[in-house]
């Protein structure tokens, strides 16, 4: 089984507002709702390519309620902790405004709601993947996913990390199976500017030297780099294609690598390969479409891949 945890989990109000004026009354021209956190963008890209999956998440007020309703009606597995005070988050994306956000907070957790994720983490078992993926609460340690592969230490349980900074570095001594960086979160890691697939390599070699199995580099229009855990370095630029929503792209691409890598018709000497292009075929799609992309979005992009 595969299961994503989503500390911060939301409702993306994202809306397109023609001539927005500062200081005046904006009328959108387009609205849409949708279930957000990276987690669980995992999730829903996961099912959408078939593969059942389970959702943790935190889930607090009537937007929790909301995001609940949503995962269950999607058929993801939805595994929901209740949080005793606040409200999930709501946020804000204005698509017409070059990516322009305002995400909300999230609710405080308290240490036993904490607990709790720790307890159905023990479920987990040899075989199953954990997908760590995004921001958490203020009152959340930023050592807790390293903390998670603390406890999970032991077990054939593969685990992948999507997450910023200390989040990110503090879990590589566990040896995660995939990280997934973006080139502007590597250049922030290592002190450096980084702007060319090329310049990638050596970083994403570095942190396999810190620990990491797979190393997967998203870099948006400039396409991805794949330091694999075979020894091989693969990379590709974007798919043609324009540019709808870029978010929850990055996730995607996590996706889009786990079924690749997970599909038993692929050899084993083909692996890497196929995920990878799977990963960039799920994560362009995505970002070619007005929500997570389907299925058949993303094997169209898939077979435009050289």
């Amino acid at each position: 089984m595969i299961y994503t945890v989503t500390f911060n989990p939301s409702l993306d109000y994202i809306v397109t507002v023609d001539d927005f004026k500062l200081g005046h009354t904006n009328r959108t021209t387009s609205e849409l709702i949708l279930p957000g956190g990276k987690g669980l963008n995992v999730s829903f890209v996961l099912r959408n390519l078939g593969i059942d999956n389970t959702a943790f998440y935190y889930a607090a007020g009537f937007v929790g309620d909301e995001i609940t309703r949503r995962i269950e009606a999607s058929g993801i597995r939805a595994d929901g902790i209740p949080v005793g005070s606040g409200c999930s988050r709501i946020n804000l994306k204005l698509r017409s405004m070059d990516g322009t956000e305002i995400n909300g907070s999230g609710p405080e957790l308290r240490p036993e709601e904490i607990a709790e994720l720790f307890k159905r983490l023990d479920r987990l078992q040899d075989g199953d993947t954990l997908i760590l993926a995004g921001s958490i609460p203020a009152s959340v340690p930023d050592t807790i996913y390293r903390d998670i592969m603390e406890r999970l230490a032991g077990r054939s349980v593969r685990i992948v990390v999507d997450a910023t900074k200390d989040l990110l570095v503090n879990v590589l001594q566990y040896r995660p199976f995939l990280i997934k960086p973006n080139h502007h979160e590597l250049s922030e890691i290592f002190g450096v500017r980084l702007t060319t697939r090329e310049s990638v390599i050596p970083y994403a070699r570095k942190l396999q030297e810190r620990g990491a199995a797979n190393v997967l580099v998203s870099m948006a229009g400039e396409g991805g780099v794949l330091a694999a855990e075979n020894g091989e370095i693969y990379m590709s630029e974007a798919p043609k294609g324009k540019l709808v929503n870029g978010v929850g792209a990055g996730d995607s691409m996590v996706a889009g690598f786990l079924a690749g890598y997970m599909d038993p018709d692929v050899p084993e000497a083909d692996r890497y390969g196929h995920a990878f292009k799977m990963g960039l075929a799920a994560g362009s799609a995505s970002a070619f479409s007005d929500r997570l992309a389907a299925k058949e979005e993303i094997m169209r992009v898939f077979h435009t891949i050289i």
